[in-house]
């Protein structure tokens, strides 16, 4: 899953795709360069951020989850219902919600209505209040009860769990060693019985622990997460460098398996 940040204010890309032109071009890269899906934000929810009017978030998103959706498959970062409707309409296949639908109070009925697939993410609070809710006994046990409370929540509503991928929310509501632990202990969440997504890409706990201050020079420690991430079963991992990504899983899959080299493209 590529990131493409249609926002003033993100932490690793802020700016950078802020007008569509670009956005669309950095979407369409991404496919190219061997992403499976690329996830479309219009709304910063970084450490701090305050969150934007619906109708801005719509105006940034709307124009590029139109033009890739015509390439391949697009979700939408969003916590509002009336944006994610919109942009299912736009042609958008799934909902990537960090609030794991509890935001807004129409959210559920709005995935439940479209059948699609969403993202339930674990966070406590806001992006602006999260960080002071960073306290756990044991932050895996409970990051996984609150995971499965909003699990539990969305069947309600009528998702079906087929359509649900949980992600454990590194860097929300989390210490950088908190992201750790839930990076050692991820092959625990398969217990939760739906698809696992991993967001470590460019976050600070890579740079406070790899020496690299600017999220720009935090590729390497990316990288290493994704892996560890990939060999503790997950199945989605959201990336801002997806070509280098996808290199660094081709060499540890046949690494693996030296069979697998047979199925990589170019061989014969």
């Amino acid at each position: 899953m590529g990131v493409l940040n249609v926002t003033p204010d993100s932490f690793s890309d802020g700016g950078r795709h802020l007008d569509a032109s670009a956005a669309i071009a950095a979407g369409r890269k991404m496919f190219a360069d061997g992403a499976d899906l690329v996830d479309v934000g219009a709304e910063s929810t970084r450490p701090g951020a305050a969150a934007i009017d619906p109708a801005e978030e719509q105006a940034r998103l709307l124009p590029v989850v139109r033009a890739l959706a015509g390439i391949g498959p697009v979700s939408a970062d969003t916590r509002n219902a009336a944006t994610m409707r919109a942009a299912l309409a736009a042609g958008a296949r799934v909902v990537n919600d960090v609030s794991g639908l509890a935001h807004d109070p129409d959210a559920a009925r709005v995935v439940a209505e479209a059948g699609c697939p969403v993202v339930l993410m674990h966070m406590r609070g806001t992006p602006e209040t999260m960080q002071a809710r960073a306290t756990y006994a044991d932050v895996a046990a409970e990051v996984f009860a609150e995971l499965a409370a909003r699990l539990g929540a969305a069947e309600a509503a009528g998702i079906a769990r087929r359509n649900i991928v949980a992600d454990p929310g590194l860097g929300f509501a989390k210490t950088a060693e908190q992201n750790l632990v839930l990076l050692e202990r991820l092959a625990a969440f398969h217990g939760l019985g739906v698809r696992l997504l991993v967001g470590a890409s460019r976050k600070s706990f890579i740079g406070r622990f790899g020496g690299a201050a600017s999220p720009a020079d935090r590729l390497p420690g990316s990288l290493a997460a994704a892996l560890v991430a990939a060999a503790r079963g997950a199945h989605v991992l959201r990336v801002h460098d997806v070509a280098e990504t996808v290199q660094a899983l081709r060499i540890w899959r046949a690494a693996a398996d030296p069979s697998s080299l047979d199925k990589l493209p170019g061989r014969s």
